[in-house]
């Protein structure tokens, strides 16, 4: 046996245990996935038997050119289900050089509920989070929401959110799910549908039931005005200005509640150069959070957030770790230019692998009712091109971030027109 060989069979079995770990700790959380689920059913039906004196709530709407949604986004705010004279609704206009801001005008003459908030002259298109921190210096209700410009959420989502808040003094944040819009336009949207639904129900509902641990999504939330002002607002530098806000409401002492029935709907890129770019900017956005946090985090009083927060943040390395290796040790072993001389049953732990992260991404995506038999085929060709894909990006980010030290901006996802029957 050479050094070569022992080199590669030691890698190999760090890949495999890697990706078991991974996917075992993705299968118990989809079983609480599933508990939270069954749990959220009856939480809903008691909410719905109950009266609140809901208090003042501010919508934050974030737009920088988008006239091709904010029109749906304004009239879908209209249309929930909160007390009219406790709700205010502010688009903040971040320097839009199209129509946007002559639709939001019209709205606001025609709704005392709608503001128009312009972002002052050479402030504007420097980011989601400068806007929110100009928009909510604005702000006089107990409550604030972030959505959006694209989302339309169901007109009772915002109440249910609210609730949250007022029946649990732990809570900073309630959190509410996202679907994918325009999942049926082409086969990146069905990747992209099963994926955020997958993460939804492992990452989100199973890590609050099993850890009392979410992540804020960036938009269909509520959160206590007082507590993001005490925390002195976005990180305007964090490209995932939400993964930084959770990590500190968390070290504040508070909790943050995913609510997976305050339901909004959300456009997801339709092209791969548009899908290569928002997902570079999460991954650097990701490496942001990570070098910001990594000191402290041994340092968090609780052991599960500890853990939780370090898992996710490395999520993206750790996965790309085993997945290339994997991938290369295949290529070169079927090439015979290297053998994996260790002995196991390593072809059926593949392919019990590969069996399993089927399984539970079907029983994810059945909390929503897609566990259709079609999409088995869709899931077959996304774990060998989709899941893949996340190589190049996650190498580009590195390449971008740490080489070419590009400088961090934040850039919209490009909008693009939808049938209103697409939700359904």
């Amino acid at each position: 046996m050479t050094f070569l060989e022992v080199d590669l069979s030691f890698l190999f079995v760090v890949a495999v245990i890697l990706i078991w770990f991974m996917i075992g700790y993705q299968f118990v959380l989809t079983f609480f996935g599933y508990l939270n689920y069954v749990k959220s059913l009856k939480e809903k039906k008691l909410l719905e038997g109950k009266a609140f004196d809901y208090p003042g709530c501010t919508i934050l709407i974030p737009a920088h050119n988008e006239e091709k949604v904010i029109a749906r986004t304004i009239e879908a705010m209209l249309r929930l289900e909160y007390p009219k004279e406790k709700l205010k609704i502010m688009v903040i206009n971040d320097g839009s050089t199209d129509g946007t801001r002559d639709i939001i005008e019209g709205y606001a003459r025609a709704d005392r509920r709608i503001e128009l908030f312009d972002v002052p002259k050479g402030e504007g298109g420097k980011g989601k989070s400068r806007a929110l921190n100009l928009g909510v210096q604005r702000v006089t209700s107990d409550v604030i929401a972030i959505y959006d410009a694209d989302n339309t959420p169901d007109k009772d989502s915002l109440r249910y959110l609210v609730a949250q808040l007022l029946t649990n003094n732990e809570l900073g944040a309630a959190i509410g799910k996202f679907r994918t819009i325009n999942k049926n336009v082409n086969l990146l949207t069905k990747f992209i549908n099963i994926e955020t639904l997958s993460f939804q129900s492992m990452l989100q509902a199973g890590r609050w039931q099993m850890h009392n641990i979410a992540t804020l999504p960036g938009t269909n939330f509520v959160m206590w005005t007082r507590l993001i002002r005490q925390l002195g607002g976005w990180d305007e530098q964090a490209l995932t200005e939400d993964s930084e806000l959770s990590i500190r409401i968390y070290q504040e002492g508070y909790k943050i509640k995913f609510v997976p029935y305050a339901m909004t709907y959300e456009q997801e890129p339709q092209s791969w150069r548009v899908w290569v770019h928002q997902r570079t900017r999460w991954v650097r956005g990701n490496s942001y959070v990570l070098a910001k946090f990594l000191k402290r985090i041994p340092k968090f009083r609780s052991k599960r957030l500890m853990f939780d927060v370090l898992y996710t943040l490395l999520l993206y390395y750790v996965f790309f770790f085993a997945i290339v290796t994997s991938d290369l040790l295949f290529i070169l072993g079927a090439a015979n230019l290297v053998s994996i001389s260790l002995p196991g049953p390593y072809t059926f732990v593949w392919i019990m692998a590969f069996f399993l992260f089927l399984f539970e991404t079907m029983l994810a995506i059945s909390y929503d009712g897609e566990d259709k038999v079609k999409q088995l085929p869709i899931l077959v060709v996304m774990y060998f091109t989709y899941c893949q894909a996340w190589i190049y990006i996650v190498v580009k980010a590195w390449w971008l971030e740490y080489v070419k030290k590009e400088k961090r901006t934040w850039d919209k996802t490009i909008r693009f027109d939808v049938k209103p029957s697409a939700e359904g």
